[in-house]
């Protein structure tokens, strides 16, 4: 089935890093070999998560140093990220400089609905927090001048150089404010980016149509259709049922495998392993017009192991990511992830035209519509069919390609080994 057309918008790859964790854990961590690193990656963005100042080290901060999501000043970076942490500020604004310099944009973090408990700034809020937030205070939305003091917030960010502002649990905001918002920044910064974590696919829509975001997480849809199918043993066809739902949406959908709120795909929690996400990952960067989210250490098989729930915490310090002296396991799993994304940043699959071959590959010679999955994606000339294998063994299956765009229908074949994904490029 055919999507509604080629992209709307532009197709980036966000890389997502608390640079507390990476490498040296500071901002001077990020020299021209870690940008190298990225690039190798065919990354566009890196999210910097955990910027603005956070509380630390007080009874209420949930481990330590603490979280990024407690922020105590606004206008402020955290000194331990910076060598000299009295120059903490233009540390953070030549990190954005060579940030550009190496051809990429640069995310941040907005937290619009709490501020940490030990906030001194004139954003009025309450004396009370949402959920076990119990390190934050809500921020009052109601009281005079709120708006206004959040803006200052965003346009202080983008005063720096920044490109975009990830911006977290936005449904707990009255929509309004955003919808204004939004449209301010634009008025000064008409290229900022604006992503939303939302949950409630009933939001979609308004969150992108109507309210000014660039990108929302498709974390109700994408990411858990996908962790049921590798877990198993939930069927593929809910990767078309996702797609047919979300339709002229996806353009605006930011995919995802990992995060920092999520467990890590390798984790003993999860998969225990990244060979079963191989071909989920290949869905989540190829199939659809949709952006993409990697998490650092997902490209090199990070599997938590210091944690118990599978997740690497964003409350302590743990061990860090580097880029040098990776063991053979490392280096597999990310020639894999090179390989991948490369693919995800060629033409076709950054703008061209998706087709679902699910529909008319159900009798298909060797495919298994619960645990196989085929798609074709096509700009000008350039066809390509991906057929994705989602089963211990090795698949051969004809795929059937309808007439499209007054091509004529024909069958491919393909052998795939288990739990991966191939490509075949049409004549």
């Amino acid at each position: 089935m055919l999507n509604l057309g080629a992209d709307m918008k532009e197709k980036i790859l966000i890389y997502q890093v608390l640079p507390r964790l990476w490498r040296n854990g500071r901002f001077s961590g990020w020299d021209a070999e870690a940008f190298d690193y990225l690039k190798s990656l065919s990354v566009t963005h890196v999210w910097y998560t955990g910027i603005p100042r956070h509380a630390s080290g007080k009874p209420f901060v949930k481990g330590d140093p603490g979280s990024p999501y407690a922020v105590e000043d606004w206008h402020d970076v955290n000194p331990y990220l910076a060598d000299v942490p009295s120059r903490r500020m233009s540390e953070f604004k030549a990190l954005v400089d060579r940030t550009h310099k190496a051809g990429l944009k640069v995310i941040t973090d907005f937290i619009p609905n709490h501020v940490a408990r030990s906030y001194k700034g004139d954003i009025p809020h309450f004396d009370d927090c949402d959920y076990d937030w119990t390190d934050t205070l809500k921020v009052d939305y109601s009281a005079e001048g709120c708006w206004d003091r959040m803006l200052e917030v965003i346009l202080f960010w983008a005063g720096k150089g920044v490109d975009g502002l990830r911006c977290d649990m936005v449904e707990l905001i009255p929509p309004e404010f955003f919808k204004w918002a939004t449209a301010e920044v634009r008025k000064r910064y008409p290229d900022f980016i604006f992503i939303g974590e939302v949950y409630r696919r009933d939001n979609y829509r308004r969150y992108i149509t109507e309210l000014g975001f660039d990108l929302i997480y498709d974390k109700t849809g994408l990411y858990d259709t996908l962790r049921a199918i590798m877990a198993m043993p939930a069927s593929t066809r809910g990767i078309t049922w996702n797609w047919q739902d979300l339709q002229d949406l996806q353009p605006g959908m930011l995919n995802f495998l990992e995060n920092h709120d999520e467990q890590r795909i390798c984790s003993q929690a999860f998969l225990g392993g990244y060979e079963r996400s191989v071909p989920g990952m290949a869905v989540a960067a190829l199939f659809n017009g949709a952006s993409l989210l990697i998490y650092s250490g997902q490209e090199q098989g990070e599997d938590a192991a210091d944690s118990d729930d599978g997740r690497t915490s964003i409350f302590n310090w743990t061990g860090t990511i580097d880029i040098k002296g990776l063991d053979a396991h490392r280096n597999r799993v990310l020639g894999i992830y090179r390989k991948l994304l490369k693919e995800a940043s060629e033409p076709v699959f950054k703008a061209g035209a998706n087709w679902d071959l699910a529909y008319c590959n159900e009798e298909a010679e060797g495919y298994d519509p619960d645990r196989h999955f085929a798609f074709l994606r096509y700009l000008g000339n350039d066809r390509r069919v991906v057929f994705c294998n989602f089963t211990d063994s090795e698949a051969r299956v004809s795929v059937n390609i309808p007439e499209i765009d007054g091509r004529p229908a024909c069958t491919v074949e393909m052998k795939t080994p288990g739990w991966n994904y191939s490509i075949k490029k049409l004549k």
